[in-house]
């Protein structure tokens, strides 16, 4: 092997070698994982919301979060297009973050075509999933032992995500307080 030909094989294994480390550590896929009680499940779940540029899907058991409604609010104020479908049965109630977010214009609709619906997740941006056991309430953050993951850019697992959301999007109602202030 002539000598040009040797050094220019080290010279690409040496660039391999150098340059593989540093696209491993800047991967734009990404996971986190929070637990409660405390504040990282919490923490996660709003770090997703304020990373949301274009698009939120929630789905939601129960809701009773107020930084999480607030951090919804301030998406909205940003320009994300916003839509929350939640359980009928534990969010139709008066003082409940999900008629605050009907009263801020969000589009909010109950679904009460299953005993209950306890799905808990966040699509952001159609290509990122927050999903666990992670109910977006007060209790869930002091009280409960609960989870959350967020998968970041995972668009093959925001997918099936974004199917199931519409799914449940396509067959729930509109909340009340829009049905009356807005259509009816």
């Amino acid at each position: 092997m002539s000598n040009l030909l040797k050094l220019t094989t080290m010279i690409f294994f040496l660039s391999v070698m150098i340059i593989k480390p540093v696209l491993a550590s800047t991967s734009i896929q990404d996971i986190e994982v929070g637990f409660s009680p405390g504040q990282t499940a919490k923490k996660i779940v709003i770090a997703a919301i304020d990373e949301a540029k274009i698009s939120i899907d929630l789905s939601a058991y129960s809701f009773t979060s107020k930084p999480i409604a607030l951090a919804l609010v301030d998406a909205q104020k940003r320009g994300v297009n916003i839509r929350v479908v939640a359980d009928k049965r534990l969010n139709s109630g008066k003082y409940t973050a999900i008629t605050y977010l009907a009263h801020q214009h969000i589009p909010v609709k109950l679904n009460d075509k299953y005993a209950i619906m306890h799905n808990k997740f966040i699509i952001i941006d159609g290509h990122s999933v927050e999903t666990g056991s992670f109910n977006y309430t007060q209790s869930a953050v002091s009280r409960n032992a609960e989870n959350v993951i967020y998968l970041r850019n995972r668009p093959d697992i925001a997918e099936k995500y974004i199917r199931e959301f519409n799914r449940l999007w396509s067959e729930a109602m509109l909340h009340n307080y829009i049905l009356t202030n807005y259509i009816g």
